[in-house]
């Protein structure tokens, strides 16, 4: 017969490793949602879906800072600018841009470092005239500001 403990485990550190595997295999589906994002939430065709797999429907926050033009003329190149005011808002990990009518809402994640000013800056494409979103997660919890972009077509202004 084979060796039966390959690590060569004592049968205490046996049933504890088992033990923490177990309690980690039956934590809340919510905490593993939380662990997968944003791949998880890339793959959405809603908003409602997005917000559900970032972890929630944030709450609004004037701490964000969210710039986006008025009326786009092109809509494969929409400049987004998110500020996060850190008296407002602070430990910010992570920044998302979502746009709620494109077919995948979630357009950008942005890795917030510790310590440093959380600010983004990109291009997103905006499939047609809608709401874009900046959401912030800060201490654990996702705060956003919103922002009506209308999209023209064919660059008419019309």
């Amino acid at each position: 017969m084979g060796n039966l403990n390959p690590l060569g485990l004592t049968r205490r550190s046996f049933v504890a490793v088992t033990s923490v595997l177990f309690v980690v295999a039956a934590l809340p589906q919510k905490i593993w949602a939380a662990a997968l994002r944003p791949e998880t939430a890339f793959q959405t065709t809603t908003l409602e879906a997005t917000f559900e797999a970032l972890g929630g429907v944030p709450k609004v926050s004037d701490g964000i800072v969210f710039s986006t033009p008025d009326i786009a003329e092109n809509g494969a190149v929409v400049p987004v600018r998110i500020e996060i005011d850190t008296s407002v808002l602070s430990d910010v990990s992570k920044i998302y841009v979502i746009v709620e009518k494109n077919p995948n809402p979630l357009a950008a994640v942005f890795q917030v470092p510790p310590n440093t000013q959380p600010y983004a800056e990109t291009r997103v494409k905006v499939a047609q005239t809608g709401n874009l979103y900046a959401v912030a997660e800060a201490n654990g919890q996702l705060y956003m500001m919103q922002r009506e972009t209308k999209v023209t077509l064919g660059g008419c202004g019309g």
